[in-house]
């Protein structure tokens, strides 16, 4: 058998993910017969169909389906042989491309950058701020090397590395902290009073498990897109919120009458690396993860 065109399998994923020829091939920078003729030529090489097409109409076939999974793989795969010959085998060298959820970002963007820079400095970084599933996406899809997450998270093709974990605190207002007390029950707040991040962050995932709010009445309908605006929602009166440590350490309550209560024992996240199954680069990602140990509120006797 021929071996396919890499370049082919590219077009395929694209086109699995668009599910539309003509956005496919703008995607591709081709035109769309180019694209076409690139989905047939596979066919050809692999002898199967890839695609049940009825008019302008198509859907992918059982083996389709597999090949586009597949041709992830080989394509990250690629990507990683790539990267290892530009480095020519220097595991310190060459371009990292790490995604970092925006819950934790935006706290450790400078000194995760200066500590790189000051022990790997021929390594070249590119940093990419976006929402966990679409970060484990492009991990998947070989357009990122490594992510910073919150955990537990399930992974599938990724191996993870715990760095720390990441106490929450219940935050308020200081006029609404006169009858808390210093333990919080709550099932005392008042029904609709906490606040919590939209569903695609995973840290409303992880504060209700960890701080015990499933079905509560308590937590508001209302919902915010960043740690900011639940800052700022509390800081109204609002009500409440829960705060990772790393916001707080980072001064995310100056200049407001928001204050922190101490966190609940066993209200924490854990937050950890992860990479695709397979990647010549574990070296260098374990030395990583040694580096950014530090950068979390606890990180003793992680590594």
């Amino acid at each position: 058998m021929r071996f396919p065109n890499l370049k082919h399998l590219y077009y395929l994923v694209v086109l699995h993910k668009e599910q539309h020829f003509l956005r496919a091939a703008q995607k591709c920078n081709v035109s769309q017969s180019t694209l076409s003729t690139a989905i047939q030529n596979l066919e050809e090489v692999l002898g199967h169909q890839l695609l049940e097409r009825e008019h302008k109409t198509f859907v992918f076939t059982e083996f389709g389906e597999a090949m586009v999974e597949r041709s992830k793989d080989l394509l990250a795969h690629t990507q990683d042989w790539v990267d290892f010959a530009d480095s020519a085998g220097d595991w310190t060298s060459g371009v990292l491309k790490l995604g970092v959820i925006p819950t934790i970002a935006p706290f450790i963007f400078e000194q995760l950058i200066n500590t790189i820079h000051e022990d790997l400095p021929k390594l070249s970084l590119q940093l990419v701020e976006d929402t966990t599933d679409n970060l484990l996406e492009q991990l998947m899809d070989g357009k990122l090397d490594l992510l910073v997450l919150a955990l537990p998270m399930n992974t599938p093709g990724c191996k993870q590395l715990l760095l720390g974990t990441d106490p929450f605190h219940l935050v308020a207002h200081t006029t609404n902290t006169g009858d808390l007390g210093t333990s919080v029950d709550i099932d005392d707040l008042p029904n609709d009073s906490i606040f919590l991040l939209q569903k695609e962050h995973c840290l409303t995932e992880h504060a209700v498990s960890a701080c015990g709010l499933a079905h509560k009445s308590q937590v508001s309908s209302l919902t915010a897109s960043s740690l900011h605006t639940l800052v700022s929602l509390v800081n109204s009166k609002m009500g409440y919120s829960f705060m990772p440590a790393m916001a707080l350490k980072k001064g995310i309550l100056e200049g407001t009458d928001v204050v922190s209560l101490p966190a609940e024992q066993d209200a924490f996240r854990e937050i950890g690396l992860a990479w695709r199954n397979g990647t010549t680069r574990v070296q260098l990602f374990r030395h990583l993860a040694k580096l950014l140990a530090p950068l979390m509120p606890n990180s003793e006797h992680i590594l």
